[in-house]
């Protein structure tokens, strides 16, 4: 390994970092981590911070599973790759998808795609969607519905359901017939309706319109987060998912639910959909499937589409998809250990009584700072902070505030993400009571700085 004055000379310079400027990367370079434990991260200059982002949404059990790294030693030390495509499989991928058809039993899910991650599952699910029309006969049924602020990935098909212009602008023309409905966001919204129950069914009755505009028989699938992530943790009043589900049983559309962020208990469910009561027809996973110690993912199946493709007689259910690297063995032995610890943590249960913790502590910030225009979360270990510059235009806090928020926090021994004008946080689900007092206290101190 180079040393740190190699490293930091080099930062920047020979690698271009998703979802930043080049050119400012290189002026203003990342923090370099080099080391992790338990819930905190260490940079190359020694300072430690707890890791209040877990990640990226995905280190659900902390840094230091031995079990999860112990897994991975012994499955490459056995058999390190092999190909799933038809004609093979290994006995890690084979045990794991048993074990994912058990843990979504409540959902109806009975297979599993393996990906490589998040973006790869959505691509699949998307795929498959249209796939399971066309064996149906049902050639029509191509187009996709999703949610304004909604999050999918960065593949083609991910950034075309995306629903902020951030991650789609610079990219397109993208993906055909994706229409993108208005999200149960009741800090801004174009109903001008801050009653999350009003709100759900003003948003409901938009989608079934554009259904109807566009024609239900043209419709494939319906794909949303049960809790959107990115878009800066807005949670949806508990009746409009399963309004979205009634709508694509009237209609015939599959509906397809992104687990990405919120499967495996950061919602204080195993999974988002579970939380609301809601059985899809697709869910999508990845990061906290292998608490991202290895880049996993899968697309689960539920009944319905299963037997239309399992059932099929004429070869158009023949799968033309797939990935170098799916059910590769190293990432379902990683998965299957960080299921069973997971499990026997029993992490749903302490991400429901941290998340509350964490967001009774954002409210009381919201109370005492001007700046905190709007707090979100209460739904297990995902949280998000909105800020602004003034509470009755919504004017966005501007981007140096936010940095300077950021940089502050992390100087005082937390790390939070910034995402546009919102503070996120989305810690491993192993945080205790104390964690979340030092994230709070960090978190302040960058309010104070600005």
């Amino acid at each position: 390994m180079k040393d740190s004055n190699f490293l930091k000379e080099n930062n920047a310079r020979h690698i271009w970092h998703p979802m930043g400027h080049p050119g400012e990367l290189q002026r203003n370079t990342p923090k370099i981590i080099t080391g992790a434990s338990g819930v905190s991260i260490e940079d190359i200059d020694g300072h430690t911070a707890i890791d209040a982002v877990g990640g990226l949404w995905c280190v659900n059990v902390g840094y230091s599973c031995e079990p999860i790294k112990t897994a991975i030693k012994e499955q490459l030390d056995k058999l390190p790759y092999y190909s799933s495509f038809a004609g093979t499989s290994n006995d890690a991928a084979i045990e794991l998808s048993y074990e994912l058809n058990q843990w979504f039993e409540p959902e109806g899910m009975v297979r599993a795609f393996f990906t490589s991650g998040g973006s790869d599952s959505v691509e699949t699910a998307l795929r498959l969607a249209r796939q399971y029309h066309k064996v149906r006969g049902d050639f029509g049924r191509t187009k996709f519905f999703s949610l304004k602020k909604g999050y999918h990935g960065t593949h083609f098909g991910g950034a075309s359901v995306n629903g902020n212009q951030r991650f789609r602008t610079a990219y397109e023309p993208l993906l055909a017939g994706c229409h993108h409905m208005p999200s149960p966001y009741t800090y801004r919204n174009p109903f001008n309706e801050s009653d999350p129950a009003k709100l759900a069914q003003f948003c409901l009755q938009a989608t079934e319109d554009e259904i109807m505009f566009q024609d239900p028989s043209t419709i494939a699938a319906f794909i949303m987060e049960p809790v959107l992530g990115a878009g800066g943790v807005i949670v949806p009043h508990e009746t409009f998912m399963p309004g979205i589900r009634a709508l694509c049983d009237k209609y015939g559309i599959l509906l397809i639910s992104d687990e990405v962020i919120t499967g495996f208990g950061r919602t204080g469910d195993w999974s988002g959909a579970r939380h609301w009561k809601v059985k899809p027809d697709m869910m999508t996973c990845a990061k906290a499937i292998t608490s991202a110690y290895y880049p996993f993912g899968a697309t689960m199946i539920g009944e319905k589409v299963a037997e239309v493709f399992e059932n099929d007689e004429t070869g158009a259910a023949s799968i033309g998809h797939g990935y170098t690297y799916s059910a590769h063995p190293v990432g379902a032995a990683a998965a299957i250990a960080c299921l069973n610890e997971t499990k026997r943590m029993e992490l749903n249960i302490n991400a429901k009584e941290r998340g509350a913790q964490i967001f009774d502590a954002v409210n009381q910030l919201k109370n005492k700072y001007d700046i905190i225009g709007d707090v979100r979360g209460g739904h297990g270990l995902m949280t998000a902070l909105e800020f602004v510059s003034d509470q009755t235009s919504k004017t966005p806090l501007d981007n140096a505030s936010m940095a300077k928020i950021q940089k502050t926090a992390y100087e005082n021994g937390a790390f939070v993400r910034v995402g546009g004008h919102n503070i996120m946080m989305s810690p491993p689900l192993i945080v205790t009571e104390d964690h979340v007092n030092t994230i709070i206290s960090a978190l302040e101190a960058g309010i104070k700085s600005v």
